[in-house]
């Protein structure tokens, strides 16, 4: 059984690392050899320039196909890995086309396995942890009116006069502002075009409470019945969404102004020119230590008053052992590998598992990576 991973980009390097440590068979597959030689060729012997032809001549059935490329690319290894009777990992979200692949995957017998990184991915995974301890606690009830909220950010450890960093090129982050978002708020959808037209303030329950600016992102609501809750369940909040800075949204003022404007062809450069200056201005300075915080709470009210309350917090930053951000996704990554080789992963299109063994497992991993975790109880 071999593991092909394909990419040694930034956020790659800590989980192949993990791999190649165990003693795993890994080919490691990059657009630029020396690059990946550079990154891991203490560890691995064997790496070679990627090419799907190349990859398919390579895969057996059994082995694990593993993209930390770009997402255009996660379908087609997926699809390769299928026609091979390999498996398929990736830290991306499930797009409609990998969903589409479920009954392929089945009648194969292999597993693809998405959205396994920070966000998504451990965001997931307390999900379904805070979910699983509700079910089971003497507050469940069907008809409590729930509130749900998961806020991540990467943000700089050492703040500066923007209130952000780049670990990569800007131009994701500034398209994702064109982005709208579906959430529900005070028991109604809410809808939003421009993420700066639902800032709010969040105040993470960190060992020093911490204030930070938040909004939702991306379409929240099908994530409703992924972490288990009733079609039928009173629904107050539910917001999966990103978390920054205080003084984010001032410091960003003139950024939405301008993007807001922005179309077509002429917009696109413009953006990417923004993005060029942005990498200029605010990249990370070599060993600058980043900062990632993740959030994750559930809330139960009866009659009006709080009967179940727990939010599942992570704060880590950069250290000797490099970004954060790398290690939480990558690493996450890395255990998606381990537990699909194990077998603890049934074949079809999976995101992060639900199953509450495999997810203190995982978890109790992921406690390893981060600097402070904890399940914190508001009402104990």
């Amino acid at each position: 059984m071999t593991i092909h991973w394909c990419g040694t980009g930034l956020s790659a390097i800590p989980g192949l690392r993990r791999l190649l440590e165990a003693g795993q068979q890994v080919t490691v597959w990059n657009r630029t050899v020396d690059k990946a030689r550079e990154a891991v060729g203490d560890l691995a012997d064997d790496i070679r320039a990627f090419d799907m032809e190349a990859i398919g001549a390579a895969l057996k059935k059994g082995d694990v196909v593993v993209s930390m490329l770009p997402g255009d690319w996660h379908v087609p290894l997926a699809e390769l890995a299928i026609s091979k009777g390999a498996n398929f990992v990736s830290s991306s979200y499930i797009a409609p086309e990998m969903r589409a692949l479920d009954d392929k995957a089945k009648a194969a017998g292999v597993t693809l396995v998405n959205e396994v990184g920070l966000d998504p991915g451990i965001d997931h995974l307390m999900a379904h942890a805070l979910m699983a301890d509700y079910r089971a606690s003497d507050a469940f009830d069907a008809q409590n009116h729930l509130s749900f909220i998961s806020y991540c950010g990467g943000v700089p450890k050492i703040p500066n006069d923007f209130r952000y960093k780049f670990s990569w090129s800007p131009l994701g982050v500034l398209k994702a502002l064109r982005s709208p978002s579906r959430s529900i708020r005070d028991s109604e959808e809410f809808e939003v075009d421009r993420p700066w037209d639902a800032i709010s303030s969040y105040t993470a329950p960190l060992p020093t409470p911490e204030d930070f600016e938040v909004y939702p992102n991306r379409d929240s609501l099908p994530f409703m019945a992924e972490y288990g809750f009733g079609a039928d369940w009173p629904v107050k909040q539910f917001v999966r969404g990103t978390l920054r800075l205080e003084g984010w949204a001032q410091a960003w003022s003139d950024v939405f102004r301008e993007v807001e404007t922005l179309t077509g062809p002429e917009g696109d450069a413009r953006l990417k020119q923004m993005s060029d200056h942005f990498w200029d201005q605010n990249a990370y300075d070599e060993g600058e230590p980043d900062r990632v915080v993740l959030c994750v709470g559930l809330t139960a009210e009866k009659d009006g008053k709080e009967v179940w309350h727990k939010t599942y917090v992570m704060d880590a930053w950069g250290d000797a052992r490099g970004s954060a951000m790398a290690r939480l996704v990558s690493v996450t990554v890395a255990l998606a590998v381990e537990s699909v080789i194990a077998g603890r992963i049934a074949p079809g299109v999976h995101a992060a598992p639900s199953a509450p063994e495999l997810v203190a497992d995982w978890m109790g991993e992921i406690g390893k990576l981060a600097q402070h975790i904890e399940v914190v109880d508001h009402l104990a």
